[in-house]
């Protein structure tokens, strides 16, 4: 999945538009009449040169505080300059509000693949064997899959096939989960998780570093994988695929590009 995010300056909100834009050419004059640099105003002032960077180029709205000390800097009247900070802060105000009255757009679908496997490639088994003979060391264990009490069993909301194709997240079937097999790498770990009460199997991903994933699961002949853009709200789980029990089940996550594998479950390596 691709995700192209450009990022550009807008302009100030309508309903802030004039009073900020008077607020911040006003605030240029009054510098300008100081005759300051922004490094000197910073000396002067309790606000940094970046600081006074940002709230003259309208960047970031100042406090009143701010307003007031360039004023007094600049030997301006208080009253029509405070007057003008005040309207741009309630015209602030009010487009704020009305921002959180307006809906929340619904997050992208989580994209998921389902596949049938005749039989393991070369790549998969190669795959699978590099996993099984990664090194790794009691602290990134530590860090990435930290130690918790088993969670109290909790009733299915679904199972066996019913569950199929569902996010372990959306279900209950996390609540009893437990981890059957890991792979763990410099900055991930991708597990192998079982749910009895559900019976279902998914790879979950634990990482330190962002980017497009995708995650997957394999059992018997088949396979379902999920793909995420690398967005913080995004999700570190595989889609659940029936399963009795976890033997022959491979956990599978791709991070920027580098594919990870838990070896299958309970089937004596070559």
């Amino acid at each position: 999945m691709e995700s192209h995010v450009t990022v550009k300056r807008q302009p100030l909100p309508d309903a802030s538009q004039d009073e900020g834009r008077l607020l911040t050419e006003r605030l240029r004059a009054l510098k300008q009449r100081t005759g300051l640099s922004l490094a000197a105003l910073a000396t002067v002032t309790p606000f940094s040169k970046s600081t006074w960077h940002r709230y003259l180029n309208g960047d970031q709205f100042p406090p009143r505080a701010a307003v007031v000390a360039l004023g007094r800097l600049a030997d301006a009247e208080p009253g029509p300059l405070l007057a003008l900070w005040d309207a741009a802060s309630r015209a602030q105000a009010d487009e704020a509000a009305t921002a959180k009255r307006q809906p929340v757009p619904p997050a992208p679908p989580v994209v998921v693949r389902r596949r049938r496997i005749r039989r393991p490639s070369r790549a998969v088994v190669a795959l699978a064997t590099m996993a099984a003979t990664v090194a790794v060391t009691a602290a990134a264990a530590d860090v990435l899959d930290p130690d918790h009490a088993p969670a109290p069993r909790a009733a299915a909301s679904c199972h066996g096939s019913d569950c199929q194709g569902e996010l372990p997240t959306s279900e209950t079937c996390d609540r009893d989960a437990r981890t059957e097999s890991r792979v763990v790498r410099a900055a991930e770990v991708v597990l192998l998780r079982f749910s009895p009460s559900c019976g279902t199997v998914w790879s979950q991903l634990r990482t330190r570093t962002g980017g497009a994933r995708e995650i997957s699961i394999r059992a018997g002949q088949d396979e379902l994988s999920a793909e995420y853009q690398g967005d913080k709200e995004d999700g570190y789980t595989s889609p659940m695929l029936a399963a009795s029990d976890p033997r022959g089940a491979q956990a599978c996550a791709e991070v920027a590009g580098k594919p990870a594998c838990t070896g299958r479950f309970g089937v004596p390596g070559r």
